[in-house]
């Protein structure tokens, strides 16, 4: 074998030749006796996911193609498995479906979040409704999926929420030279994730504070729903304005004295939103 180079396989077992032993702690692939030796060395796997899906062909299909964007991924059946798995394991991302037995997907989302380490929830939901997405989003999902979806655009979204990660990982973040943000009563940390109005701390999800930020860090520039989309999500769909537009009432709400004549995040009509210059 001296001297030959190792063909390079994807992540996962289905490439794998007829009569290969997986020796994952070793990261290679050998055949067994009696057969030409040949070895594989497996790509390495970049994230670990953790699935928590009650229906065992979604989850199986979920879990068959983050294995092709290089992803590892766990199955939990219900919510008070999945939440073990979480507690147990190192994971970089978690696909949570809503309607899910044992503990609903709410639950599931609350108690994910009440830890100190942030990890991408991305909700999975067979409800169309606003209130049931809003309510997702209100206890920490950092985005959301309606059931029948596109595993295009599932894979699209998981991409983008590591992209986001990673940017905001410290040897990603622009070396800016003062990491507080004041405007007027409004406070924002940028290295704690922290808002405050008049020393009242206020409680955001992780994507309303990175939609807080984007504005605060650039007022007066004015960002389109689609510019929204791409600097804040990381992707841009064609008829998902409606999420900026959600999570934009959402914040007034939080921040805003009067959230029907903001003070923050203004309205330019027939563009989009900014924030407010000082």
């Amino acid at each position: 074998m001296s001297g030959h180079r190792l063909p390079l396989l994807p992540v996962g077992v289905d490439n794998i030749p007829a009569g290969a032993e997986y020796l994952p702690e070793r990261t290679e692939i050998e055949l067994q006796p009696n057969q030409p030796v040949q070895r594989f060395i497996l790509a390495a796997m970049t994230h670990r996911i953790l699935i928590i899906e009650d229906d065992p062909d979604i989850a199986r299909l979920v879990q068959m193609h983050v294995r092709d964007i290089d992803c590892e991924a766990d199955l939990a059946a219900d919510g008070i498995e999945g939440v073990s798995r979480f507690r147990s394991g190192n994971y970089d991302l978690v696909v949570l479906d809503l309607m899910l037995p044992g503990k609903d997907g709410i639950s599931v989302c609350r108690e994910l979040r009440s830890g100190e380490s942030y990890v991408p929830i991305l909700m999975l939901t067979a409800k169309s409704s606003e209130l049931d997405r809003v309510l997702g989003l209100e206890m920490g999902a950092d985005d959301y999926l309606t059931k029948p979806f596109s595993i295009h655009e599932l894979m699209a979204r998981i991409k983008a929420l590591f992209r986001r990660v990673d940017a905001l990982s410290p040897s990603h973040l622009p070396d800016v030279g003062n990491e507080l943000i004041r405007c007027g009563d409004l406070l924002i940390d940028q290295s704690k994730h922290r808002v405050s109005i008049a020393g009242r701390e206020v409680e955001l999800t992780a994507r309303e504070f990175d939609l807080l930020a984007c504005f605060a860090r650039n007022p007066g520039r004015v960002y389109s729903r689609t510019q929204l989309l791409d600097q804040v999500w990381g992707y841009n769909h064609e008829g998902y304005e409606h999420t900026v537009n959600t999570h934009i009432n959402r914040l007034r709400a939080k921040i805003e004295k009067n959230a029907a004549d903001p003070k923050y995040i203004l309205t330019v009509w027939g563009v989009g939103y900014k924030f407010a210059e000082t």
